[in-house]
């Protein structure tokens, strides 16, 4: 099933705006700027989870006439710390013996499902809730820095397995402070100001 475009029309938050533009399916919109000026504000906006003025359009779908819970299930919001409400890892994923792959890619162990959450570090938090949200099956993936709590090497694990849902039709909304990883992801760079997002570049 073709994956609709996601646009945002003269949306405003509590931290300005209007914010307005567009991701298609298969492309990395990255969004930078300065603590504090709204960027994780913009991002749960588009997933309705906090108040905001505008619309949100999924295709056709309007944000505001979509039940919450159904446009979050296709607009995924992944913070950077996420919520956990079980013991063990696995009680949070449906299927979680089909995902050794996905395990190995985000360089995590297999037999990880059975630890308890208490034991996780903040980065294998971060990337388990990625792979939490990608499980899904979400076309637009909302991403609140990523890879804010992992090494360099573990980054970089991270950006190319999103890079491949990426490739395989799934737009990406990337809140990122590194330049370097802007320039190693982005197909669109926006800056965010209180005044709205301004292209900074075309990949």
């Amino acid at each position: 099933m073709p994956v609709p475009i996601l646009r945002c029309d003269q949306t405003y938050t509590a931290a300005g705006g209007p914010f307005s533009f567009t991701a298609s399916p298969g492309e990395c919109l990255t969004i930078m700027g300065p603590s504090g000026v709204g960027k994780s504000l913009l991002l749960r906006a588009l997933a309705d989870l906090d108040p905001h003025r505008g619309e949100v359009f999924l295709g056709d779908v309007r944000q505001s006439t979509c039940p919450p819970h159904d446009w979050r299930r296709q607009v995924a919001y992944v913070p950077a710390a996420a919520g956990w409400w079980a013991e063990s890892v696995a009680e949070h994923f449906a299927a979680f013996a089909d995902l050794t792959a996905d395990l190995a890619a985000l360089g995590l162990p297999a037999d990880c499902g059975a630890w308890p959450v208490s034991r996780l570090s903040s980065g294998e938090r971060q990337r388990l809730s990625l792979l939490r949200a990608v499980a899904l099956h979400s076309p637009v993936l909302l991403l609140d820095e990523p890879t804010a709590n992992l090494d360099a090497a573990s980054s970089l694990a991270v950006e190319n397995w999103l890079l491949a849902r990426k490739a395989a039709g799934v737009t990406l909304i990337w809140v990122t402070h590194d330049p370097a990883q802007a320039q190693r992801v982005a197909d669109r760079l926006f800056v965010l100001g209180h005044d709205g997002v301004h292209e900074a570049r075309d990949a």
